[in-house]
């Protein structure tokens, strides 16, 4: 059931961004709702990172209608910002103050903010509290950037690749703490080239390609039902490989091991990923884009 307006932390209609002509961003329309983790998929110069800075009201747009928590992010004052959390794709922090330090300088900027050493605690920096930022790893220096995003208690909080050049083990502890926010009721929209990642943390989804949503909704199921129909693959006994998708892939391996009087050679049901229907639907998109291409510049 599609939210109400008063239930949304995120309403946009026919968002458009244009560059020397050129859309960025084209006609999106986008809901977001309070308490909800929504996640922007989309390859690089797809238009993500455009319409994020748009609603976090750091570039203008062309044409459309924004509202982030009620405020229109082109006209918003500073009280609007500080119900917001900011994490860029890398730091800008000069990292000559220890975590400590820079937490509780930031926590005094705003109204109601998180016990600093409770944060600290949160984003697992305890036994780095009193290190310079300088000298904390990347990942650390990650972990302090989204403890300078939560320290104000956001209503909404942006995350964009928030975990790039994490290992497995920091992308899992991450994880955790985002889903410990999500449970506070935090809004969150999500930008990740990890597929993993959307499919643990995010409720619904968006593909962005050449600047339009071309898909959106349930993280388990965009593309539709029928992008997730498993895929059953054997080889006969000459070793031709053969692929059927079928919405019964038991059936089909049953019927197989009855006509072939045994299980099939590199026998596999493959139910799609989120990366694969998002890999499908990334290509039928640029397929399509590309008569378009040819006959503008004809």
């Amino acid at each position: 059931m599609m939210a109400q307006h008063g239930d949304l932390a995120v309403r946009v209609r026919g968002l458009r961004k244009e560059y020397g002509g050129v859309a960025a961003v084209d006609g999106i329309d986008l809901d977001v709702a309070r308490g909800e983790t929504f996640v922007l998929l989309g390859p690089n110069g797809a238009g993500k990172s455009t319409t994020v800075e748009i609603l976090e009201g750091y570039r203008s747009r062309s044409a459309g209608e924004v509202d982030v928590l009620g405020v229109d992010p082109a006209h918003a004052r500073l009280e609007w910002k500080a119900r917001l959390g900011i994490v860029l794709q890398s730091s800008g922090e000069a990292g000559v103050y220890t975590v400590r330090e820079q937490l509780a300088h930031f926590a005094s900027f705003y109204p109601r903010s998180r016990d600093v050493d409770e944060v600290i605690a949160a984003v697992g920096l305890e036994e780095k509290a009193t290190t310079r930022i300088a000298k904390l790893s990347g990942g650390q220096q990650r972990r302090v950037d989204v403890a300078l995003a939560i320290i104000g208690r956001p209503e909404l909080l942006f995350l964009d690749e928030p975990t790039t050049g994490f290992d497995p083990e920091a992308r899992r502890d991450f994880w955790a703490l985002i889903e410990g926010l999500k449970a506070e009721g935090t809004t969150i929209l999500l930008t990740t080239h990890y597929l993993e990642e959307a499919a643990r943390l995010a409720d619904r989804g968006g593909v962005i390609n050449h600047g339009r949503l071309i898909a959106v909704g349930h993280i388990n199921e965009l593309g539709g039902a029928e992008a997730r129909v498993p895929i059953v693959r054997w080889k006969d006994d000459d070793g031709a490989r053969h692929e059927r998708r079928t919405a019964r892939p038991a059936e089909v391996v049953t019927q197989l091991v009855q006509q072939l009087g045994g299980e099939p050679a590199e026998l596999e049901v493959i139910r799609p990923s989120l990366e694969d229907v998002y890999l499908n639907l990334v290509g039928a998109s640029n397929a399509s884009a590309a008569p378009e291409a040819e006959e503008e510049f004809a």
